[in-house]
């Protein structure tokens, strides 16, 4: 069994929010769950681990006067999902964020994050130093 190395608790994200390239405008996916520090992704497509982005992610205007969030986040892992063999399951640690934006971000963790359920507990995660 691989070791935790989560640093930060983490929630199953109940609002479906669309994330995007914000330099191609490309759709890599939505949430599926998210922590204070970063969150994960779910993709029909793989990404590089290692690798920095620039992500816009849609729809947050219920808990904002902003409709969108944008920020750099390095993808950190990539894996097939293990229930469904056509998506891509993506961890994505937050590097570079607004304050305000920042702001905007942890509410939506408490407003949309729910516990986390058992079936995605997994050794890879977003959240390691």
């Amino acid at each position: 069994m691989v070791a935790e190395r989560r640093q930060l608790a983490r929630r199953n994200f109940s609002y479906y929010m669309l994330v995007n390239n914000e330099k191609t405008g490309e759709l890599i996916g939505h949430l599926s769950d998210i922590s204070t520090g970063g969150f994960k992704v779910e993709s029909t497509r793989a990404l590089p681990p290692n690798t920095n982005f620039r992500l816009r992610i849609e729809q947050v205007g219920q808990i904002s006067s902003k409709g969108y969030l944008v920020f750099s986040a390095r993808a950190m892992w990539c894996q097939k999902d293990p229930y469904d063999p056509t998506m891509y399951n993506i961890g994505f640690k937050i590097v570079d964020i607004a304050p305000s934006d920042y702001d905007v971000y942890v509410k939506m963790f408490n407003v949309y994050g729910t516990q986390q359920s058992s079936h995605q507990n997994s050794g890879a995660d977003y959240l390691w130093r």
